[in-house]
């Protein structure tokens, strides 16, 4: 497979930085719009494959996000709102919405000769529409209808997502996309994971998913053609795999 160039946006952050990692290490030609080239670590931000676009994505003119955008074989969005009261309530309320829009029209603009994969990072709490998540019950759709009107980030995610099902669908000319959805985000290194159409856990209840987990099926995505071509069009659940369960020991004889 030919060296892939892919952009970035929220690789600062704690998922993202690991996406970053990740993609540098398969040999990916990045190219990540950043907002401050200190939050990262000599060891990713001096790597001869990363090319570092210090500014806010929103700020950015349609013409500037094309030029980063022209020769991309892919987009990673791994952005978010940084948890603290600021960063849920204050602006940009839809900063995750609007950069998809954005990104995707982009592309649009550009005409690429083969279609550019958008791989966006959610959250469980987004939902399929349709009635697509038959696990998810009247108290849950209902409860998160409620968490989506307080908390901005909750439907800042699920517009985004929405974005790329409705407005993008599973036959645009120039973006194909897929929509990870990690549960409870954790610590830890890459382990054993599935990968699920529909939910597995409840919001009341939930699983866990490690954040370099989600990395590395973003990673995966870019990369496995395979692996592409089940999941396109589709917002697959990550979670970490069951630990074994060991067997009894046998009784001392």
């Amino acid at each position: 497979m030919p060296t892939q160039t892919v952009l970035l946006v929220g690789g600062t952050g704690r998922t993202g930085k690991r996406a970053l990692q990740q993609l540098l290490q398969r040999g990916v030609s990045v190219r990540a719009i950043v907002r401050s080239r200190s939050k990262l670590p000599a060891s990713l931000a001096e790597h001869p494959n990363l090319t570092l676009i210090e500014a806010s994505v929103l700020a950015l003119s349609d013409e500037e996000l094309q030029r980063h955008l022209r020769g991309c074989d892919a987009v990673l969005s791994c952005l978010g709102h940084v948890i603290s009261l600021k960063g849920i309530y204050g602006a940009p309320r839809d900063l995750v919405a609007r950069a998809t829009a954005r990104l995707c029209q982009a592309i649009a603009a550009l005409r690429p000769a083969a279609p550019v994969k958008f791989i966006l990072m959610t959250s469980v709490s987004v939902h399929r529409s349709r009635a697509l998540d038959p696990r998810r019950g009247a108290l849950e759709r209902a409860f998160l209808w409620l968490l989506r009107g307080l908390l901005p980030p909750a439907k800042d995610n699920q517009r985004a997502a929405d974005f790329l099902v409705e407005k993008i669908g599973p036959e645009h000319a120039f973006v194909e996309w897929a929509v990870v959805r990690p549960d409870s985000l954790q610590e830890g290194e890459v382990s054993e994971y599935a990968m699920h159409e529909g939910l597995v856990d409840t919001v009341f209840s939930p699983g866990a998913t490690n954040m370099a987990n989600v990395a590395h099926v973003m990673c995966e995505l870019v990369t496995s053609p395979a692996l592409w071509a089940k999941w396109r069009s589709k917002l697959p659940v990550v979670v970490n795999a069951a630990p074994a369960v060991s067997a009894p020991a046998a009784p001392a004889s």
